[in-house]
């Protein structure tokens, strides 16, 4: 740590990334925590922008140089999009809190020309969209799931920015984006919602709409500074889904959707899902237990999807990768 009187804290550069840097600065000040100081690095995700994230090695690289430098001591935290995080994170950093969870489900986005048009069920949306869409997403784990859902679509992968992506859906590139509505909402695109897709359609990615805050374990300074700001439910949730990736041995861009959310104060229920790349098999798994037992209840999950053949999907999956 450089001292009280300035936390250094490391992000990325994209319109969401800041945002939630902010948003941790933010609430670090609220709660009579030092101010901090924003540290902008550049990963190797975002230098590779033109490519699809399965051909450049997942989103791991959106974290990489982040946590280098958290590791030679030239931040003092990372703040991160935790499903852009690997499940085993390296030797010496720890995830010390997260802020609230935002809507962690996949929001299906149309082209501003058919902002009109309305789609209150997955028929109508369907229907909406035809028989044949090119739908933009740059997930495996989308596309895995969708391709059941929308027989005819073609799947084409989309890079860059929200506004970037927007545009080009704009610009008629595509039918429709699948997107976190999580970044939607954050940067004030809600209403460029059309349809939040339900997890019995589309499971989202473990950690989707929680921010993470890493720092080095031995740090016990930053860690009581941040501790002030954990949310109790999304940071159950996250070890939940996290230790769900860790028992399958998966990464950031495999086809694996995980969400935890809380049945009661005390309990939170986890759907987990596998699916083969193509669509041609899914497998699910369900989980209910106390939030105190999260990772528990997630290895759990993890386990019952080996029992129904999860390890051959990720397995072939990582081949066809």
């Amino acid at each position: 740590m450089t001292g009280t009187s300035e936390l250094r804290l490391g992000t990325r550069g994209s319109q969401l990334a800041l945002w939630q840097a902010r948003a941790v600065a933010a609430r670090i000040a609220e709660h009579g925590g030092p101010p901090c100081r924003i540290v902008v690095i550049k990963t190797s995700g975002d230098a590779l922008a033109d490519r699809p994230l399965s051909d450049v090695g997942g989103k791991r690289l959106f974290v990489k140089e982040i946590e280098d430098a958290l590791l030679r001591n030239e931040v003092d935290l990372a703040v991160h999009s935790s499903k852009d995080m690997p499940a085993a994170l390296p030797d010496g950093l720890a995830i010390a809190g997260v802020l609230p969870r935002e809507d962690p489900l996949d929001a299906v986005v149309l082209p501003q020309k058919a902002e009109g048009s309305s789609a209150s069920s997955l028929e109508s949306l369907i229907d909406l969209l035809g028989p044949a869409p090119n739908i933009g997403t740059g997930s495996v784990r989308r596309v895995a799931q969708l391709s059941r859902v929308f027989r005819g679509a073609q799947f084409g992968a989309i890079r860059g920015n929200l506004d970037t992506r927007l545009r080009k859906l704009d610009a008629g590139d595509h039918d429709a984006l699948v997107l976190a509505a999580a970044g939607l909402r954050r940067l004030g695109m809600a209403s460029r919602i059309t349809m939040t897709l339900p997890a019995s359609a589309c499971v989202p990615a473990p950690g989707q709409g929680i921010v993470a805050i890493e720092i080095r374990a031995n740090d016990d300074g930053v860690r009581q500074i941040v501790r002030q700001i954990d949310d109790a439910d999304a940071g159950a949730a996250l070890q939940a889904e996290r230790a769900l990736v860790e028992a399958l041995g998966g990464g950031c861009q495999t086809p694996i959707g995980a969400l935890a959310v809380p049945a009661d104060a005390e309990t939170i229920e986890l759907v987990a899902t596998v699916a083969a790349l193509d669509g041609s098999r899914i497998i699910r798994a369900t989980a209910a237990g106390p939030r105190r037992e999260a990772a528990v209840l997630g290895a759990r999950a993890g386990r019952e999807l080996i029992a129904q053949g999860a390890d051959v999907i990720l397995a072939e999956a990582q081949t066809r990768a």
